[in-house]
């Protein structure tokens, strides 16, 4: 089983309208316009997606929405994931898949397990998966960093085990999972800023979050990098430096939201407990965007 996850992957966001209800015009809007302009899957549901803030109802709706607005044209990774292994494998095994090409499965929060406890917790998975499994490694948020001998050792054991987000901010760490991993594995980088550099040393693509406003520009990076022309790429990712560290200083999504917001796309309107960023970020934010359109 190989990766199809590559290239620009959109770490989608969830719009509300004014009231706090989900914005499905917004979404099927949003949607297309990432299609359209680059986007080569499309990951739902997950942290950008303020998921852990949905209702079971408002995700199925929101899934439903998304494979008919895409009607095939690209993949679609779907998250399913949590700190309760036996939950987990239990929503795989009671979930239509259809229409979904992959799940992205985080590493187990809270709990900080130990390494054996998180090869314990994927194998479940991908024995109860009927898709490629994508493994999500984000320790700032979990509490725990999966290291390159266990993702590696997963990758080797399971063959519907098929890529990492790997979200450490270690380049080291990625190095040492490429060097390692079998050939019908890949890495995918889960942090904008590191991209280039990942990209660069041989990862397969990104599951972004400034895709989101800006998809043709980022996908023209990674597509120039695919190609070898580092120098072009190198240009298009130092135009986004600022922008990278602004998106995230009052948490995510709240700046791609304020981007999106200025853009004309959505409301500026996250659940709690997300609130949204602050007017001086969002200023400046509007202005590199002028920037960037110019």
């Amino acid at each position: 089983m190989q990766n199809i996850f590559k290239g620009l992957g959109i770490a989608l966001i969830t719009p509300f309208t004014e009231n706090g209800e989900v914005d499905y015009q917004s979404l099927k809007k949003l949607v297309e316009y990432q299609i359209e302009n680059g986007a080569d899957f499309l990951c739902i549901l997950a942290t950008t997606g303020e998921a852990p803030c949905l209702t079971r109802e408002e995700k199925n709706k929101i899934t439903t929405l998304v494979k008919e607005v895409n009607r095939g044209r690209v993949k679609i990774l779907k998250y399913c994931g949590g700190n309760n292994t036996r939950a987990v494998v239990e929503e795989i095994q009671t979930t239509d898949w259809t229409g979904i090409d992959g799940i992205l499965s985080i590493c187990p929060y809270y709990n900080k397990p130990s390494q054996e406890g998180l090869y314990q917790h994927f194998k479940a998975i991908a024995e109860a998966s009927p898709l490629p499994v994508v493994l999500y490694n984000v320790p700032g948020r979990t509490g725990v960093n999966m290291k390159a001998e266990t993702t590696c050792r997963l990758a080797r054991d399971f063959k519907n085990i098929v890529a990492v987000k790997e979200a450490s901010g270690s380049l080291e760490q990625v190095d040492e999972i490429i060097k390692n991993k079998p050939d019908n594995f890949d890495v995918i980088s889960g942090d904008d800023a590191l991209t280039f550099s990942m990209v660069a040393s041989g990862a397969a693509g990104v599951i972004s979050v400034i895709g989101n406003a800006l998809p043709k520009e980022f996908s023209r990076m990674i597509r120039l990098e695919f190609n070898g022309e580092y120098e072009p790429a190198r240009k298009i990712h130092h135009m986004f430096t600022e922008l990278y560290s602004l998106l995230f200083v009052d948490g995510n999504p709240a700046g791609c939201k304020a981007l999106l917001n200025d853009m004309g796309f959505i409301n500026n309107v996250l659940r709690l407990p997300l609130v949204p960023t602050t007017i001086k970020t969002k200023e400046r934010m509007g202005e590199i965007l002028k920037e960037l359109r110019i």
